[in-house]
């Protein structure tokens, strides 16, 4: 076959061209992101009960809808948050790869089914399912000068002419705002007035239902209608009111002692904001944020570009004196770790080419292997396209490994046909013709291990499967297409380009003696190792056991932690607190934080809880990006301990500062997060006493640093006893009692009304100063039958409880969180161990823990990358026996492996590195080329025992032969990783580890294992063989 592409060259460029072509179309519309699609999908449902308790909210919400969420395809987990402002948050979590539209419609169908379950007032709010991606994008600020719009106006000014605009990019998945102010018709009622006029707060609300509404009042001459009818006109009747000034003017009473009674003149009314749950400030300067959240699937860099574009265009439009901040960007940290590993990839040919130029000594012998490299990278973007991926950092360190594998196919032709130029002084075309008999099968079998190691990885499931699926098809298709041009195109190459040079150059003189030297050294280990199989046997049995043991030593992880250039902190007051404590000590925080050089922008939500979801006036979130890598030493990790301490001196509560998860989607606070389930009765502070013992223990073990949970059923809350004979007696209806309670102390929400084309709503509430103090519940007044106005006070004790004012819950039982971290050095399975450990101890009865998030998925995933080394390794072992027609022989390629391996874990267990995804990921690798080097080697000792030399001989000869191609080819593929081995910048983390397992592993598999191939060979090899290359030889010569 190479014959005619050595004779038909221009055939051999053609194909390489198409390749090329091929690869730059692909990557023109190869979508760009930092993982590929990995977090699991999640479904969003949301509920609102204005004024109800977190129990009532836990009770009469969220447990209808979750009953019938069970057993929803592909559902991995559920959690509820309800929380004391009336809002319930169900997040539904899918299995890594579900379709997330299918999902939502299926979560759609079981609320529906809840529906007829739930409260009243909950239906008329209306329970919304959405899909989102947890992963914020962007938040963009809005900034006046001077303060000169206070934040209701910016509120509003954004969600009429910004949100909407966004929402409709191509790829944004949600925009929320924080610190929404949305119009709201406020009014603020006085109840001392009203007890004197003898109303009460329903027929207020009663009066506003009718006088602000929309009615339909006909036409007239409308068909049927008299023939000689020449018009129609359509009536219309007073509609819904828009100003303040309408809504004082609504008629509460027309007889009376006063005559005419108005809503203005029992309550205040103006035009306020819906909810004055939270507050946002920028460096200290009131304003609001949208978050721009992720859609599944979407391009991050490219919504992030659509995002400021559009955000460009919008800033024509605003008024005067406004303007916008991008104070936090995560695409920020794609582009930059994309753009280190894309430097990486250019310092990598430069080192490969040095390589191929040292021991080929001469320009147009490396430029064939650097012809060939950029095709199979080129090629590789069209097979991502192909199999749907998207260039991300993964499938970017493929091809940094790949430079250094794709080399070496055309490697090894070219050092076979300068060989035999040198010694047998053949002509070009005459080599390449020849080199080609030799070395086609250990081309086609080195392609076939290579994409046998990779292909089985592909199909692991879970996160660890989609990282590994990411990296194996890239590797096995730039080695399928570097297979394809050294069949085709080096050799043509070689025909036209090599010329017979006998000459040495000046220049490599001193590196040529050095090899031989080298060369005859190992010639003589080899020798030695044969001669004398007692030493080589321990040494062998050494490897195995000490790669077993460091195995056990070095801890697991998941993903190693990156600085992804901004800190999350989270702000917790005692109980109760007013969110403006909340804002006052995010402010001194803030204030100290942001004189750190390394700080951008400080960017604060008050009344935002990040890690329990919802809003809590006493918690508080705050971002912190930090300027770029490159214009600050401290590194995100060390930037988190130094904040970790302002926040937790300070007086007024804590704030816990930490590096947010490396994969977006998995969890809020890197660590781990747990569940601690109450099965038995549901009851909070039974679970509470559980929780708190099992914090204890955990605190009490010294492999944990940060142990915190945020479960607290113990917040000081009023309870309101009515006794009910006593009302019903005296002549007043219970239900009276309860709405007049919901309208003074919370909010009761009447009816809606227009302005500027958006519906708001009407919302009744008593003025701020009549519901400051416990003993404000008891001077409001209801009417009984007889019409007499009687307080609260003498039906009604008022009592202090404690309860939760958030509740969770886990798979449909109550549960509290728990947070931690372990030391440095503790790895993320050790502490999965360890909490277990501490579970299965402490925990009582009907008491059971529950993991969420990236623990979740790395229990899930776990024992999935020992498959994937178990099949990789056998993969080899059949491919080859096919290849040699032998059972036995397979194994001295095998037996190459541990050396690799052993060299990998020597390596990252010197830099104090745990042995995770990635560093597993290039155990694979190393498996596939640890093979590549000793397939080398007993190939030829087969070639040259089939002649008709002795084991010995033959093995001893064939390593003699091939050490030079092994030799060339893996320090190319050595000094290719290196860049990755002393990465820094943008997701260094990845790239270290990564580097760091592989180059240890080929140093030791290069010069250690080689010297042992030939032993094996000796071992296993019996009788004459059927060599299928050598027959062929012959009867092309007869």
């Amino acid at each position: 076959m190479s014959k005619f592409f050595i004779n038909r060259p221009i055939f051999a460029s053609v194909i390489s061209i198409i390749i090329v072509i091929a690869g730059l179309v692909a990557s023109q519309v190869l979508p760009i992101a930092q993982y590929p699609q990995i977090a699991p999908p999640t479904v969003l449902i949301t509920a609102t009960y204005p004024g109800a308790s977190a129990e009532t909210l836990a009770k009469t919400v969220a447990a209808p809808i979750e009953e019938q969420l069970n057993g929803v395809e592909g559902l991995s987990y559920f959690t509820s948050s309800a929380t004391a402002n009336g809002t319930v948050t169900i997040t539904a979590t899918f299995d890594v790869g579900s379709n997330v539209d299918m999902a939502a419609v299926n979560v759609n169908n079981r609320v529906k089914a809840a529906e007829p379950r739930l409260p009243e007032e909950v239906r008329r709010n209306g329970v919304i399912v959405q899909k989102r991606s947890n992963d914020i994008l962007q938040v963009v600020a809005l900034d006046s000068e001077q303060g000169k719009y206070n934040t209701l106006f910016l509120s509003n000014y954004a969600s009429l002419n910004i949100v909407d605009e966004l929402k409709r990019l191509k790829g944004v998945g949600d925009v929320t705002i924080f610190g929404a102010q949305d119009y709201s018709m406020r009014v603020w009622l006085k109840p001392d007035r009203l007890a004197q006029l003898g109303l009460t707060t329903s027929d207020v609300s009663s009066a506003i239902k009718a006088q602000n509404a929309q009615n339909a009042a006909g036409k007239i001459g409308q068909e049927p209608a008299p023939s000689d009818q020449q018009l129609v006109y359509t009536v219309t009747a007073k509609g819904r009111l828009l100003t303040p000034e309408e809504f004082g003017n609504i008629v509460i009473r027309s007889s009376g002692p006063g005559g005419l009674l108005r809503l203005k003149d029992v309550a205040r009314i103006e035009l306020g904001a819906y909810s004055y749950d939270q507050s946002v400030t920028l460096d200290g300067q009131p304003t609001i944020a949208m978050g721009v959240f992720l859609q599944t699937g979407a391009n991050a860099l490219e919504v992030a570009e659509r995002v400021r574009g559009k955000m460009q265009e919008l800033q024509q439009k605003f008024p005067e004196g406004m303007g916008y901040v991008i104070p936090f960007d995560t695409t920020r940290f794609v582009s930059a770790s994309i753009d280190e590993v894309v430097k990486t990839l250019v310092e990598a040919m430069v080192l490969v080419l040095a390589v191929v130029y040292l021991f080929l000594q001469s320009w147009r012998a490396t430029l064939i292997p650097m012809v060939a490299v950029p095709i199979s990278l080129i090629g590789t973007f069209a097979g991502l396209w192909l199999f749907g991926f998207s260039i991300n950092t993964l499938t970017l360190f493929a091809m940094v490994l790949a430079i250094g594998i794709v080399v070496d196919d055309a490697i090894v032709v070219l050092e076979n046909v300068e060989r035999l130029m040198a010694e047998e002084k053949l002509p070009p075309r005459q080599a390449a013709i020849k080199a080609m008999h030799e070395v086609q099968g250990a081309l086609v079998a080195i392609v076939l291990v290579l994409c046998a190691v990779f292909v089985p990885v592909a199909f692991l499931g879970g996160i660890a499967g989609q990282l590994y699926k990411q990296f194996a098809v890239t590797v096995a298709v730039a080695v399928v297409l570097s297979g394809v041009v050294a069949l085709t195109l080096t050799p043509a190459l070689c025909a036209l380009l090599l010329k017979a040079q006998h000459t040495e150059n000046k220049l490599f003189a001193p590196f040529n003696r050095a090899f031989e030297r080298f060369t005859n050294a190992f010639t003589r280990s080899v020798d030695f190792i044969l001669r004398h199989w007692l030493v080589g046997t321990t040494v062998f049995a050494l490897v195995i056991g000490s790669t077993v043991a460091f195995f056990k030593i070095i801890p697991g992880s998941f993903v190693p932690a990156e600085d992804q250039g901004y800190l999350i902190s989270a702000l917790m007051l005692p109980d109760g607190a007013t969110l403006k404590r909340t804002e006052r000590m995010g402010e001194q925080t803030r204030s100290i934080i942001a004189k750190d050089p390394a700080v951008k922008h400080t960017f604060v939500v008050s009344g935002f809880d990040l890690i329990g979801g919802g809003n809590k006036p006493n918690a508080g979130t705050m971002f912190i990006p930090l300027k770029d890598w490159k214009e600050r030493d401290a590194k995100a990790q060390d930037l988190a301990g130094k904040f970790m301490g302002i926040g937790m001196s300070q007086p007024e509560g804590l704030g816990l500062v930490f590096n947010p998860p490396p994969i977006m989607g998995l969890g809020t606070a890197g660590g781990f997060e747990v569940y601690v389930q109450n099965r038995v009765d549901g009851d909070a502070k039974k679970l509470n006493e559980v929780v708190q013992g099992f914090i204890a223990e955990l605190q009490k073990r010294p492999e944990f640093t940060r142990i915190s949970t945020f479960f607290r059923p113990t917040v000081p809350q009023l309870f309101v006893e009515v006794d009910e004979a006593k009302a019903l007696a005296l002549g007043i209806p219970l239900a009276d009692v309860y709405t007049t309670l919901q309208s003074t102390m919370g909010a009761l929400y009447v009816n809606d009304f227009n302005k500027a084309g958006r519906v708001y709503r009407v919302q009744l509430q008593a003025e701020a100063n009549y519901r400051m103090k416990p003993d404000d519940i008891g001077k409001v007044y209801v009417r009984a039958n007889s019409g007499a106005m009687i307080p609260l006070s003498a039906i009604s004790k008022v009592n202090s409880v404690v309860g939760p004012e958030q509740v969770e819950r886990f798979n449909g039982f109550i549960a509290g969180k728990v947070m931690g971290d372990s030391k440095p050095g503790i790895s993320s399975g050790d502490a999965i161990k360890i909490v277990e450990e501490v579970a299965t101890a402490t925990l009582p009865d009907g008491y059971t823990i529950a993991w969420t998030g990236q623990a979740f998925q790395e229990k899930r995933s776990a024992g999935s990358s020992l498959q994937a080394f178990g099949f990789a390794i056998i993969m080899v072992f059949l491919i080859l026996a096919a290849q040699y027609e032998k059972w036995s022989l397979p194994l001295a390629v095998v037996m190459a492996v541990p050396f690799a391996l052993l060299g990998a874990l020597a390596a990252i267990w010197m830099r104090g590195m745990p042995n995770d995804i990635y560093f597993q990921i290039g155990l694979v690798v190393l498996i596939g080329l640890a093979s590549k080097n000793a397939i080398l080697i007993v190939e030829f000792a087969a070639q040259k025992y089939a002649e008709g030399k002795s084991v010995v001989d033959a093995a001893l000869e064939a390593a003699r032969l091939r050490l030079r191609p092994i030799v060339m080819t893996s320090l190319a593929f050595i000094l290719g990783v290196f860049p990755l081995v002393k990465a820094s910048g943008a997701g260094a983390a990845a790239r270290q580890s990564m580097g760091t397992g592989v180059f240890g592993g080929m140093l030791a598999a290069t010069f250690v294992a080689t010297i042992f191939v030939p032993l094996f060979f000796k071992w296993l090899e019996r009788g004459k063989q059927i060599d299928p290359s050598h027959l062929a030889s012959e009867e092309e010569n007869a």
